[in-house]
């Protein structure tokens, strides 16, 4: 029996002192290795298409810099193992890793920290005048760094935030229908399954919808630096 709502994201199994659901996040990487296949199967052929749209997009992103070619796939790694960990999260009995601020800050942390120090070690005097916007008023830029360096240093909580958030709204949700279903009569059940898969359908569109806002806001903030 839950002892609260947030106990459905609890990782801890029946093995003492081993969360194998954490094991769940790699499970993405089975699927992925295709070089086995004489022809090309459909989900190789699926994937390949989304990853050049997406390569696409980020290419408009990222600034044409020297050296800087195949960045893209770093940010298109990551859509990846977010969007398959969010959709693993909607399936019955299955952990949500990206649920946890462990998970989601693990990610933003280091990819924030890399691109600062990239961009205060290369490009310092870049780094110095993106603190105060073009067009402030002299009265206004100490009070504009202030808030600048403020919104820099947020980053990567604000993303951690911003996933794990919708990840534990939604599934919240979720629970919070399910448990009022055996109270109920069949008319309003008919309803409540109705609305359960309205809401899997819009949180099907939210795994992907996240997963994307984060990669390109990663994306953006690695523009910034150079």
């Amino acid at each position: 029996m839950m002892t609260n709502l947030f106990s459905v994201f609890d990782p801890s199994t029946s093995v003492p002192s081993m969360n194998l659901n954490w094991l769940s996040t790699f499970i993405g990487l089975i699927m992925l290795p295709s070089m086995f296949w004489i022809k090309p199967s459909r989900w190789h052929i699926m994937t390949t298409k989304i990853m050049e749209t997406l390569h696409l997009e980020f290419k408009t992103l990222l600034p044409n810099v020297e050296g800087s070619k195949g960045s893209s796939l770093m940010f298109i790694s990551l859509f990846s193992m977010i969007l398959f960990n969010n959709f693993m999260g909607l399936f019955p009995y299955v952990f949500t890793s990206t649920s946890h601020l462990v998970m989601t800050f693990s990610m933003a942390l280091p990819l924030w920290l890399s691109f600062m120090m990239f961009g205060w070690m290369n490009n310092t005097n870049h780094m110095f005048a993106h603190l105060v916007p073009q067009g402030t008023p002299p009265l206004l830029m100490p009070f504009m760094v202030c808030i600048e360096t403020v919104s820099n240093l947020i980053r990567p909580g604000t993303l951690a935030v911003r996933l794990a958030a919708n990840m534990i709204a939604g599934h919240l949700l979720l629970t919070l229908l399910g448990n009022t279903g055996p109270y109920l009569s069949n008319l309003l059940l008919s309803i409540l399954i109705t609305t359960q898969i309205l809401l899997l359908m819009l949180e099907s569109a939210v795994a992907i919808i996240q997963s994307y806002v984060f990669a390109v806001l990663s994306t953006l903030y690695s523009s910034e630096v150079n």
